[in-house]
């Protein structure tokens, strides 16, 4: 156990070069070399947990350099790409060397699990999190959304702040006669597909129209940009924008987020508790792990939540590259849940966290 330890605390030391750079999704082999490790692991997919990662590497950065792992954070369906191809195809992350893990926001399809081969592959979710609607309208601290007035918004419907739907639940702002610009990804992303399968689950024709996915039609009055940094950084300096992000993007921006209707017609503001509470209304945990909550029906429930996985290898070519992954996720489900508490994630309730270890127990 302590030689597990050390090597856990070895990876994440490493790890600061990575996710100081995961925005860019780069990584070559002059600044792997640099680090000094016997042995690098390479990881690439989402953007939704990053700050949780650069925190758990700042509390625990300071150890030996001996195994590095690299993470590039090029969202969610590239990271699924990438993990069932061992590598960048394109060669743009990492120079096309092989990878280790991936992660994303969307687990993986039946369909995609069966591409992995004879490696098999593992699903372990880290954290959870809330996708916040943050806005740009000066002078408007508190706004009040209804999930009309949200699908009306992401649909191209609603043009302008002063839209029926949105001066009805709130009466006292002097909303501004200005044009509505939803700030959208454009990369294949979990964030996005959280969101769109909240939009199906509570309006059927969102489903047969721009429908779920981490890629989608958005209407031309959006406007698309990469990764939840992205989406945050236009908001902050578009005028009159709204754009969904995980919540810990929008908090480091100091961005307002909009307070939201949620199923049971109540209003909620994203916070720790009611992102807990719509986490906590999931059905019974599946064996694969897989777990979505697309409009969680309690009263204190936080309406947009979701998970976010790391996507393991089953079975890896060395047992001290198994053992430096197996260290490092079983760490992150323990020790590191606090963290993420902090940081504002949902730290995974207790059974997931047991029937996790397990999973992750069992990767040779």
């Amino acid at each position: 156990m302590q030689s597990v330890r050390w090597v856990v605390r070895a990876a994440l030391a490493a790890c600061a070069t990575l996710v100081l750079a995961a925005c860019s999704g780069g990584g070559d082999a002059d600044s792997e070399a640099a680090t000094g490790a016997d042995l690098v692991i390479r990881g690439a997919g989402a953007t939704f947990p990053k700050p949780l990662y650069e925190k758990w590497i700042e509390v625990y950065g300071s150890e030996t350099p001996d195994v590095a792992f690299r993470y590039a954070g090029v969202g969610s369906g590239k990271g699924i790409a990438m993990f069932l191809a061992g590598k960048d195809p394109a060669g743009e992350v990492f120079g096309g060397a092989e990878i280790d893990f991936g992660a994303s926001d969307a687990a993986m399809s039946d369909a995609d699990l069966k591409k992995v081969g004879e490696r098999g592959a593992v699903m372990v979710p880290m954290t959870g999190g809330m996708v916040v609607l943050a806005y740009n309208l000066p002078g408007v601290e508190q706004l009040t959304l209804s999930r009309a007035a949200i699908e009306g918004i992401f649909s191209g419907d609603i043009k302008t702040w002063r839209d029926e739907r949105i001066a009805a639940t709130n009466p006292d702002l002097d909303l501004p006669n200005k044009s509505i610009t939803p700030v959208v990804r454009r990369d294949s992303s979990g964030t996005t597909f959280i969101i769109t399968s909240h939009l199906a689950e509570a309006f059927p024709a969102w489903r047969e129209g721009p429908g779920i996915g981490k890629q989608i039609d958005w209407p031309a009055s959006a406007m698309e940009v990469n990764y939840n940094e992205g989406v945050a950084q236009r908001v902050k300096v578009s005028e009159g924008s709204i754009g969904y992000m995980e919540y810990q993007f929008a908090k480091r921006l100091g961005l307002p987020m909009a307070t939201l209707q949620n199923k049971a017609g109540e209003y909620v503001e994203p916070t720790a508790a009611a992102g807990s509470a719509g986490l906590g209304s999931a059905p019974e945990v599946p064996d694969d792990l897989r777990v979505f909550v697309p409009d969680p029906p309690g009263a204190d429930a936080y309406p947009i939540v979701g998970y976010t996985w790391l996507l393991l290898y089953a079975r890896y070519p060395e047992v001290a590259r198994a053992d430096a992954i197996k260290g490092a996720v079983l760490w992150g489900l323990t020790e590191g849940q606090p963290i993420a508490e902090e940081m504002g994630y949902i730290p995974l309730p207790a059974e997931m966290v047991r029937l996790a270890r397990a999973k992750v127990e069992a990767i040779q």
